[in-house]
């Protein structure tokens, strides 16, 4: 597990680039607020969380799948995912944030339907 990264993941890569090439600007991982959000919009006062369906139990999804072996182990660890998810994300609404979610599976199906839902969402924040 030690080698499982939490950013510059494919799917965060891959969401940064259509964004990018969309012409958004944006920062990332800010370490001054909570839950250091994947991508951060200053200027909107958006934030998003690109979310693996496995690790962030994605309701469901075909993805979030829970091990065979050591079951207590690995139920433990995603609910204490879960909920520190919602608590981070919580924390950000409080301090005036709107945060977004992104979820792998939506990113691999159709990226398009994303883009634009993340465009219509910025727009609001203008």
């Amino acid at each position: 597990m030690s080698r499982i990264g939490g950013k510059d993941t494919r799917p965060e890569i891959f969401l940064r680039s259509m964004l990018h090439r969309a012409g958004y600007r944006f920062r990332l991982h800010d370490r001054k607020l909570p839950g250091k959000p994947d991508i951060v919009f200053p200027k909107y006062h958006i934030v998003i969380f690109v979310n693996g369906c496995y690790w962030h139990r994605h309701e469901s999804c075909p993805k979030a799948t829970t091990p065979k072996t050591r079951t207590h182990f690995w139920k433990t660890k995603f609910r204490d995912t879960v909920a520190r998810d919602k608590q981070k994300t919580a924390e950000l609404v409080a301090l005036g944030w709107r945060t977004i979610t992104v979820w792998e599976c939506e990113l691999d199906k159709n990226p398009g339907n994303v883009l634009g839902n993340l465009r219509r969402q910025l727009k609001e924040g203008d």
